[in-house]
């Protein structure tokens, strides 16, 4: 009898502890279902549009989106890796090259705001009134002023790399060229702080600005070339079948959708008396000289 007991209760707790298995790995099923997870940029972080977009997003669908806020480098690598549902991004060529490899579907135009060059406001490399980032860029380095490099491969770090490029210079392991290693907001920093240029993205600078008065000032801006664009794309889930696709798609749709477009096109007016970015969504790519 006591053996035939024992084994009741040793089967009891098996079944218990099966039960309770079971019913956890289906609550964290259904949570996962519920769960989007954006790979995206730090600008978009560090702009505050997420914190207005994000809330909006819950309410319309019930999913809840989990950022991560990485370059745009290391963001298409998530997606590349499947480590991530959905992505916003702001590097075109990259991208597009991505999705032609097939990593990436549904790849929508959503907005673009400008990349701008700040520097102290005493401007030791003259370069206030240059006609072009690449003169601008010749400037710093005839004159070996500190350039902060996020040196990230973000889409920031990208189109920073293209003007040297076009400026037949390459500043590796020049004295005055300093990398970062880290997102916008920390490249603006540093670059306040320590009297230097920088390339940065205005939602960035303009956020940051308002709220602990950089010491950075803007010395160029406006230029065509210097547009900083953003797509939404999908993980393809031919590659990577255990991807939230429907959460991903959703949020895909969002970006795009006029309630999205009209908080982005408001997006700072109130706060810092200007857009810090300009909706996109349905326009003709070649508008924007993609």
């Amino acid at each position: 009898m006591k053996k035939v007991g024992m084994f009741s209760v040793v089967f009891l707790a098996l079944s218990f502890t099966l039960f309770w298995t079971v019913t956890a790995s289906t609550v964290h099923a259904a949570q996962r279902a519920k769960e989007v997870i954006l790979a995206t940029t730090t600008s978009t972080q560090d702009s505050g549009l997420l914190d207005v977009l994000l809330p909006v997003f819950k309410k319309e669908t019930g999913y809840f989106v989990k950022t991560i806020s990485v370059g745009s480098g290391q963001a298409m690598m998530m997606g590349r890796k499947g480590e991530a549902d959905v992505l916003l991004v702001h590097s075109p060529a990259e991208e597009k090259k991505l999705v032609d490899e097939g990593y990436f579907v549904d790849r929508k135009l959503v907005m673009h705001n400008d990349f701008i060059i700040i520097g102290p406001p005493n401007d030791p490399a003259k370069i206030k009134g240059s006609d072009t980032a690449v003169e601008a860029f010749k400037k710093i380095a005839q004159g070996g002023c500190l350039f902060y490099s996020r040196g990230d491969k973000s889409g920031t770090h990208s189109k920073e790399l293209s003007i040297w490029k076009a400026a037949a210079i390459n500043p590796e392991g020049q004295e005055w060229y300093r990398k970062t290693g880290s997102g916008m907001g920390a490249t603006v920093n540093v670059a306040s702080e320590k009297d230097g240029y920088t390339l940065a993205d205005r939602g960035t600078y303009v956020a940051l600005n308002k709220k602990s008065r950089l010491h950075s000032v803007i010395l160029l801006e406006g230029e065509p070339g210097l547009l900083n664009i953003y797509h939404v794309m999908v993980v393809n889930p031919a590659k990577w079948p255990k991807v939230n696709t429907a959460g991903a798609k959703a949020f895909d749709d969002f970006m795009v959708s006029k309630t999205a477009q009209e908080l982005i096109r408001t997006y700072g007016v109130e706060k810092f008396g200007s857009p810090l970015f300009f909706p996109d969504a349905g326009k003709d790519p070649k508008t924007l000289g993609l």
